[in-house]
């Protein structure tokens, strides 16, 4: 297993890899929120807080020659908390709105996928190893996570759904996706994208509904303590993979 994981720089695709996803993306929404609204630093200067972070932790990952389970997750936690600052800061800084965000995202998100399949021939995740092609998949990775947390915001903000409606809208589609995995014959580097770019909306709209208020369809427990309690559950489900990975 040890040479399997020395072969590719990214976490194994399996219902672990899945659910730390979820799990990453719930926490970078409300670690945004908490520096952004919580704390009151604003959208431009969390965006420049998270964002050194995440430089910091993702070359350090893209140094390392093997896949590091703490910096690989790092990163990803680092691409949806500094996602939710870029989406924020479009919408309310730049007030270019969710559906226009998401639809610039969109484009910033096929141009990254036209260029990096003209330069590798390929958007496989399962065998990235060249730096070159790490750096594509990273700046996938934030466009994917900022375009998903535009989309949730679309779907409570711009078309006033609850946020257990915006879950159950985002969480139908990965579904779907699932079945189209397992029943169909659909390219399936096509359907890790869509699952991967899915999950961020849901998990966006999963950390809503931790931290808003009980009159906005919340359950109240505020940034602070629903980012302690997601972070404590990533931790378990983190160790829990490493030690089934070990046991094969």
């Amino acid at each position: 297993m040890q040479h399997k994981a020395s072969m590719n720089k990214i976490a194994e695709i399996s219902i672990y890899f899945w659910i730390l996803k979820i799990l990453a993306t719930t926490l970078g929404e409300t670690v945004g929120d908490l520096l952004s609204m919580t704390l009151g630093m604003g959208y431009i200067s969390s965006l420049l807080i998270t964002g050194f972070i995440f430089v910091l932790i993702l070359s350090l990952q893209i140094r390392l020659n093997n896949y590091h389970p703490i910096l690989f997750w790092g990163s990803i936690i680092g691409t949806t908390t500094v996602g939710t600052e870029i989406s924020d800061a479009m919408d309310r800084t730049l007030g270019l709105g969710y559906f226009y965000g998401s639809l610039f995202l969109t484009l910033c998100l096929l141009a990254t996928f036209v260029f990096w399949y003209l330069k590798e021939k390929s958007l496989r995740v399962n065998t990235i190893t060249k730096r070159s092609t790490e750096t594509m998949f990273w700046i996938a990775v934030l466009f994917s996570n900022s375009l998903g947390t535009a989309f949730g915001d679309y779907l409570t903000d711009n078309l006033e759904l609850t946020y257990i409606q915006g879950a159950l809208v985002t969480s139908g589609v990965i579904m779907i996706v699932l079945l189209l995995h397992y029943m169909s014959k659909i390219n399936q580097v096509l359907l890790f994208w869509i699952a991967f770019i899915f999950t961020r909306p849901f998990g966006a709209t999963f950390g809503d509904l931790l931290t808003k208020p009980f009159e906005h369809g919340g359950l109240n427990l505020g940034t602070f303590r629903s980012s302690f309690i997601t972070l404590v559950i990533f931790g378990i489900v983190l160790f829990t993979s490493r030690r089934e990975h070990y046991k094969e």
